[in-house]
């Protein structure tokens, strides 16, 4: 038992604990514009902070510690030193690339990062955290009314998906189909891949009408305006279009259970016999043990929705089966992300 004892050590709790000191230094990094300003090439310490309009304070700290985190790469010390991006931060956190995924982070460092202060409250109260806590709007009210932070979010939400987005286009068997509409499509960008990778499939974006403009623009800059239509609905208020394949990418876990199940329907409703139903969810294992990020999420929509939670793959199979579909499977995208598919 002794010999147990002395091999113990608080390093995990410690890390875990003080783990938003490194968080606030790679999201500060983002939103100062870092990795795009290095993607141009290697840069001194002194030449980030005249164009970054740093102070002499921290400087080499904030840096070498962007070093040390694995997200620049260092040659020389100090005043000697270049800066550069990793291969990962040049290809992902460069905000002129296609895939950038920064816009989720931006989101993160001006809005949740805040909010999350809050968290010990929202788990006695039960209630958000976030605008609505002082009178605000909600949440996807107060998005939708301007159009910067309707596009901060749309871009953020298309970044952070983006590769399970691909991964769905190229992993699902098609080959039955021939048409798929998104629910809460956003800016489109799920479609677009379905159609990008499978060349018989028309595709649909589904999504309230001041988003239509900016998925339109979208599908037009991939010259898929003849493949991909982006419509005007609210996915309560409205029937959801016919189609084979009807899909909710991070749509369910805003809501509670009761409109989780409503919108499972509406999908049942829309769909052929034999159609799919495809959830894009960061779906919590089963036994509630492994996904943390799964569970994290969960916590951030009690942090941002009134009732909103993530759900296990058996969560949704008690639901569909509920509404009435025959069968659910599970498949693995990216990260911690996964598509639970119900079949009608």
């Amino acid at each position: 038992m002794e010999a147990t004892k002395t091999q113990l050590n608080p390093g995990k709790i410690l890390e875990t604990g003080m783990a938003f000191f490194a968080s606030k230094t790679l999201l500060t990094a983002v939103n100062l514009g870092v990795f795009t300003l290095l993607s141009e090439g290697a840069h001194t310490a002194q030449g980030l902070k005249e164009k970054l309009q740093l102070h002499d304070r921290g400087l080499y700290d904030f840096l070498d510690g962007l070093v040390a985190l694995g997200f620049l790469t260092r040659t020389g010390i100090k005043s000697n030193a270049q800066y550069n991006n990793t291969e990962e931060t040049y290809l992902f956190l460069d905000r002129n690339k296609p895939t950038y995924v920064g816009g989720m982070l931006e989101m993160a460092n001006n809005r949740l990062y805040p909010f999350w202060g809050n968290l010990e409250e929202g788990l006695k109260t039960g209630a958000p955290q976030n605008e609505t806590k002082h009178g605000g709007k909600p949440l996807f009210e107060e998005i939708y009314s301007s159009e910067i932070k309707l596009r901060e979010f749309l871009k953020a939400m298309g970044g952070i998906q983006m590769g399970n987005f691909i991964a769905f286009a190229h992993g699902f068997d098609f080959s039955n189909y021939t048409s798929l509409c998104d629910i809460g499509g956003a800016g489109g960008y799920l479609a677009i891949q379905v159609a990008i990778n499978n060349d018989h499939m028309n595709c649909t974006s589904f999504d309230l009408p001041p988003v239509t403009p900016v998925a339109t623009e979208n599908i037009g800059q991939m010259n898929l305006s003849s493949k991909v239509e982006a419509k005007s609905g609210d996915f309560f208020k409205d029937d959801f279009p016919k189609a084979d394949v009807i899909t909710l990418g991070n749509v369910l876990h805003d809501w509670g259970t009761e409109d989780k199940i409503i919108l499972i329907r509406k999908a049942y409703d829309a769909l052929p016999q034999g159609g799919a139903l495809v959830v894009i969810e960061n779906i919590i294992d089963n036994d509630r043990n492994q996904n943390v990020f799964g569970l994290m999420m969960s916590l951030n929509m009690l942090i941002e929705t009134p009732e909103g939670s993530d759900f296990t793959a058996s969560d949704f199979d008690a639901w569909a089966t509920e509404v009435g579909f025959k069968e659910t499977t599970v498949m693995p995208l990216t990260g911690p992300s996964s598509a639970v598919i119900a079949i009608k």
